[in-house]
């Protein structure tokens, strides 16, 4: 017989877990946008593709309930829309503890509980809530200092629109192929 989490404090986390993760996909499409009317395309970009990943998390905690009304007590960031640097901030800051306090707190309730399976989401999910921080901290890192656009030293940069590529200190202002701005130049990542 599987044991039921109906009543109990596990219950509550993944629904404090779910609800947390809800809105943090929102704010992270709020704050792509403004990335992109800033012209970071890149960081519009990582904020899309966080957000969809922290949809996948709330999709992972909704799964474990069992349906019915659980009321929750919790605090949730209730911070205003910011200018990109500021949304990292707040973003990152976000991520730390979701990883460093939070999820952490939740799977020891969970272990003591008896629901090892769901300790170990939220072990796992911690893992990418840490990645997330520190991206957040390093493209605000970049963003303060002058790094978006411009390297010390030759790197090559692609243009995330139509693939070109140019090698130099900074992204040009145009790109030569398809006439995008250099909002939509990123450093060549090869990781296969």
């Amino acid at each position: 017989m599987t044991r039921t989490i109906k009543g109990t404090r596990t219950e509550r986390n993944l629904l404090t877990a779910f609800a947390g993760e809800s809105q943090a996909r929102n704010r992270y499409t709020y704050f792509a946008a403004v990335a992109r009317k800033e012209g970071l395309v890149q960081i519009s970009h990582i904020f899309e593709e966080t957000a969809d990943q922290e949809k996948e998390h709330a999709k992972r905690f909704f799964k474990f309930l069992e349906g019915g009304e659980v009321e929750i007590s919790h605090s949730f960031p209730a911070g205003k829309m910011g200018n990109t640097l500021e949304n990292l901030h707040a973003a990152a800051e976000g991520e730390n503890h979701e990883w460093a306090d939070m999820y952490p707190a939740f799977a020891r309730v969970a272990r003591e509980e008896g629901f090892d399976d769901i300790a170990a989401v939220f072990e796992a999910i911690s893992v990418a809530e840490r990645q997330h921080e520190r991206r957040y901290r390093m493209l605000a890192e970049n963003l303060e200092a002058g790094r978006v656009f411009q390297r010390n030293g030759k790197v090559t940069w692609r243009c995330r629109n139509c693939g070109y590529l140019h090698e130099s200190e900074e992204a040009p202002e145009v790109c030569p192929a398809c006439n995008h701005p250099r909002a939509h130049f990123e450093l060549l990542a090869e990781n296969w």
